[in-house]
């Protein structure tokens, strides 16, 4: 059985072959057990009625791929379980994001939380969690990995927060979010968390500035994979308040290096990069990119937004490099990634994390 410090990554575009390999490295049969009449819950993001293209919501292949997966195994009593964000519609999302055709063509009950009830957990401070929540023996969280506006990151944490009451989501604004977000997750569990990194957001939590970043990661730790991905778009965990509270509370570790980060392939080669806000076309005239993959692209992408964030991206000029169009070529400047080992000075990895390209470009822009 796989550790709880082991993170699967795999890159790619298409979840029906990427879930199979990810559930067979991380031997998910075991974890799940020899008893098919578990309930299986799985929490997307869908924190809006918007389609997982534009950078918001959960892909639904991904639920798709895992229902298929946990069925051929004999595993039937599945739901999906969710609550949109205040002042929008479950059900609408449910709709619009795909997610009532998978519960037509599997069988699988869609859980609107707004109309759950709900008990308290803990004293100083309670939280209010909606019961069907509580109910499922196995819950899968399948949160999208971007930006958010108040929190910097929403993650496998955060995701949580759907399995909350409407009431409990402004409470939680007016106790400034991270403390409760740490405390919701001490008293609910994920038993395994699968980030959509297909496609994310930029900045945005209702999406809008969608990145590329093709991969799917897979890991037990909901803090462990907050601090990778957190690294991902550009933040130490220390940025992320609730991470580190988390681990204080003792819902798992925060120290990546203690994790066991298996990539099961690499990222596609050459694929066309499409900019699809002014945003993005901005940033990307900081960048000469050359058959660039989309898992090694966003990772800039994302390093230059929050470069942009800290005032220093005046700083940066236009001899970014990246791709694998430039490998065996010598560039004045500074290249990202190990195809661009021919630069003045280049970046290892492939692809690189955000945070690390952050700490490079300024170190080589000073």
């Amino acid at each position: 059985m796989s550790d709880k410090n082991d993170i699967m990554v795999m890159y790619g575009e298409d979840p029906y072959t990427m879930i199979p390999s990810l559930f067979e490295k991380g031997d998910i049969l075991s974890r799940l057990g020899n008893d098919r009449d578990i309930l299986i819950g799985i929490k997307p993001n869908l924190v809006v009625a918007k389609p997982s293209h534009l950078g918001a919501t959960t892909d639904p292949r991904i639920v798709s791929a895992t229902i298929e997966y946990l069925k051929s195994h004999g595993y039937h009593n599945i739901i999906i379980l969710e609550s949109s964000w205040v002042g929008d519609n479950t059900k609408r999302a449910y709709k619009v994001c795909g997610y009532e055709d998978i519960s037509q063509e599997y069988d699988v009950p869609l859980i609107d939380l707004k109309d759950d009830s709900y008990s308290s957990y803990g004293e100083k401070p309670f939280i209010n969690i909606c019961h069907m929540a509580k109910k499922v023996d196995f819950l899968i969280n399948i949160p999208v990995l971007k930006a958010h506006c108040q929190t910097k990151l929403t993650c496998a944490l955060k995701n949580l927060k759907g399995c909350i009451p409407d009431r409990e989501k402004r409470r939680f604004h007016t106790m400034g979010l991270h403390a409760p977000i740490a405390w919701l997750n001490k008293f609910l569990k994920s038993h395994l968390v699968i980030v959509d990194g297909i496609v994310g957001d930029l900045t945005f939590e209702e999406g809008g500035t969608p990145v590329s970043m093709d991969r799917i990661i897979m890991g037990f730790d909901p803090v462990l994979i907050d601090s990778y991905a957190a690294k991902l778009i550009g933040y130490s965990k220390y940025d992320i308040q609730y991470i580190c509270i988390a681990e204080e509370l003792g819902v798992g570790s925060a120290d990546l290096n203690k994790a066991n980060v298996v990539e099961l392939n690499r990222g596609k080669v050459g694929i066309d990069i499409e900019m699809s806000s002014d945003k993005l076309e901005y940033l990307s005239k900081h960048i000469n990119a050359k058959d660039a993959c989309s898992a090694c692209y966003g990772s800039l992408i994302h390093a230059l937004e929050r470069i942009r964030e800290m005032g220093l991206l005046d700083k940066v000029g236009s001899n970014i490099y990246i791709g694998q169009g430039y490998k065996n070529m010598e560039m004045t400047g500074i290249g990202i990634g190990s195809c661009t080992r021919g630069a003045d000075v280049y970046l290892k990895g492939c692809p690189p994390s955000a945070k690390d390209i952050i700490d490079f470009i300024i170190e080589h822009n000073g």
